[in-house]
């Protein structure tokens, strides 16, 4: 029989994100984030590849972040309103991390599998996170797809992407809790 784990059961069927404009200070150290960070990178990952790398953005990064938003979403003929909302998810945040999707070359495992990872990778830190009792949400927006942008702004190579920027901090308001799928409506049991 297995050993169950009643408490990480609990917590994964109770857990909530937190909204990011609602995380406030203080924020992980860069010693309390370290195996937050290690128990992302416990994930799935399919041969080995490692297709995924952790870029930590601290204050005066997503300062910066926030101003090229503005640049960027002006390049773009991108609405006013749509860039103040993507720019202040970054003048707005104290910590977040961007998860990168970094592909290898593989004639074992397709690139799919890879991205499937990288977002195992965001799920992982979202979680480890809030288990750790901090406040988190995971969040991309057009800024993360946006190539001038995670060029520019993080130093991404042409074959990279964002697979999601996480965001963690103290929770200010707790959020109520959100409806939740139907799991009997969105499971199908094969027998045969």
């Amino acid at each position: 029989m297995p050993a169950p784990d009643p408490a990480a059961l609990a917590f994964l069927r109770n857990r909530r994100s937190r909204p990011a404009k609602t995380l406030g200070l203080p924020v992980p150290t860069r010693d309390a984030l370290r195996p937050l960070l290690e128990a992302a990178l416990r994930t799935p990952d399919y041969g080995k590849l490692e297709p995924w790398r952790l870029i930590v953005l601290e204050r005066g990064a997503l300062q910066r972040l926030g101003a090229l938003v503005a640049d960027r979403g002006a390049a773009l003929g991108r609405d006013t309103d749509d860039i103040a909302k993507a720019r202040r998810a970054f003048d707005d945040a104290h910590l977040a991390v961007a998860v990168v999707e970094s592909p290898v070359p593989s004639d074992k495992v397709p690139a799919i599998e890879q991205s499937y990872s990288a977002g195992a990778v965001c799920l992982g830190l979202l979680n480890a996170a809030l288990a750790a009792g901090w406040g988190a949400n995971w969040l991309s927006g057009w800024p993360a797809h946006d190539r001038g942008f995670v060029e520019t702004g993080l130093g991404l190579g042409s074959t990279e992407r964002v697979a999601g920027i996480v965001h963690i901090g103290t929770e200010t308001v707790v959020p109520p809790d959100r409806p939740r799928p139907d799991m009997e409506a969105r499971t199908t049991w094969l027998s045969e």
